[in-house]
């Protein structure tokens, strides 16, 4: 009798860590998907700016001139982006940031 009670106190102590360990795993998962989601809305941005640059000369003052003009489509209720133009002939400063 001792021993089944240990078993069940085992495998509930088992069963918690064991909860414990995947809820961890998928926060970090989630942390990283949202890093990784972030960094390519910032690489699009740039890359349509960098487009811009090459075929009108400039860089865009706005980043709704991009979206406006180049197609780019930014998810604005999954992420925060700060587009800082400084000149026409230096590349914006971008900041992405998930919400």
């Amino acid at each position: 009798m001792k021993r089944r009670r240990a078993w069940r106190v085992a495998g509930a102590i088992a069963a918690c860590v064991l909860a414990v360990v995947l809820w961890f795993t998928w926060d970090t998962a989630s942390d990283q998907t949202e890093a990784q989601g972030a960094l390519s809305v910032r690489h699009a941005v740039l890359d349509a700016a960098m487009q811009c640059a090459a075929v009108e000369g400039a860089y865009p003052s706005t980043l709704e001139y991009l979206e406006e003009h180049y197609g780019l489509i930014v998810n604005r209720s999954d992420y925060v982006v700060t587009y800082e133009a400084f000149a026409s002939n230096v590349p914006p400063s971008v900041e992405v940031r998930p919400r």
